[in-house]
């Protein structure tokens, strides 16, 4: 796997993120009509398209819809296309200790990495047998402490649930459950520059005391911005970028799969 020390301090860190794959271990299973595989296929030709240095690939959570070994390999075989080091957090939909398998001899799973200026925390917000998220003490802690040894760099974190409401009602109870304990670590630390997630499946770009707070598309089915119930959307597959600058400073951007046709089928496989 690619390594991320050739990089200083005074280098730019590009930086894609993959998220809410929902792959199956069968290649023909589909999401609502969706299959997985597929899309998730096309984002990395995507990518590999649009992107001629990725520094850093983040899958923020469900990776896997089946929580098979299998999917999981899937996921590991096709992301690794991109030439790039990656790591993975978990969502409500993956299973930990399955995940930990296919990410066996690898840095996969690692909480932290110093890349460049940045450092980039990656936080475990799922909890067993729960849609809803939660970020226990030990998480908590972590966060606390990756903050407080690198007072010198900038600071992104990750994890898979939405911390703040982002305007779809039938989402709000699905969400990050202990925000505020959360925003108690980080309004701490003035070193903080962005917060990303996924879970939502969709584009989210808000600010919260000077800190970017980003949410980005699934590589595969999208959910309805402002739908008041569950909704699919017709948007197209996707993925972000963010380029993380040296002073601190971040430009990001959402590209969408172009030609992807897709249509829902709500009887079929549910979310």
């Amino acid at each position: 796997m690619p390594s991320v020390s050739t990089l200083t301090a005074n280098d730019p860190v590009l930086l894609v993120q993959l998220s809410d794959s929902h792959l199956y271990a069968e290649a023909d299973r589909t999401l609502l009509g969706m299959n997985t595989r597929d899309s998730l296929t096309a984002v990395i030709e995507l990518v590999r398209a649009q992107q001629p240095r990725v520094d850093l690939v983040i899958a923020t959570g469900d990776l896997s819809q089946d929580g098979t070994l299998a999917s999981y390999q899937l996921f590991r075989h096709l992301s690794e296309q991109i030439d790039a080091p990656a790591r993975w957090i978990p969502g409500n939909h993956d299973e930990p200790q399955v995940m930990a398998q296919a990410a066996v001899q690898s840095s996969l799973l690692e909480p932290l990495l110093d890349i460049g200026n940045w450092r980039i925390t990656l936080l475990d917000s799922a909890v067993p047998g729960s849609v809803p998220g939660y970020l226990q003490d030990d998480q908590l802690q972590l966060l606390a402490r990756a903050l407080s040894e690198a007072p010198e760099r900038h600071h992104l974190v990750c994890f898979h649930h939405h911390p703040v409401l982002i305007g779809c009602p039938w989402m709000e109870p699905i969400g990050l459950r202990n925000p505020e304990a959360l925003f108690a670590v980080l309004d701490r630390f003035p070193q903080v520059r962005a917060v990303l997630w996924g879970h939502v499946h969709q584009e989210v770009d808000q600010l919260r005391n000077n800190v970017r707070l980003l949410a980005s598309p699934s590589t595969c089915i999208q959910f309805e911005p402002g739908s008041e119930d569950f909704r699919v959307d017709t948007l197209a597959p996707g993925y972000r970028w963010l380029r993380l600058l040296p002073d601190g400073r971040l430009e990001t951007g959402v590209e969408r799969v172009i030609g992807f046709d897709f249509t829902v089928d709500y009887g079929s496989d549910g979310y």
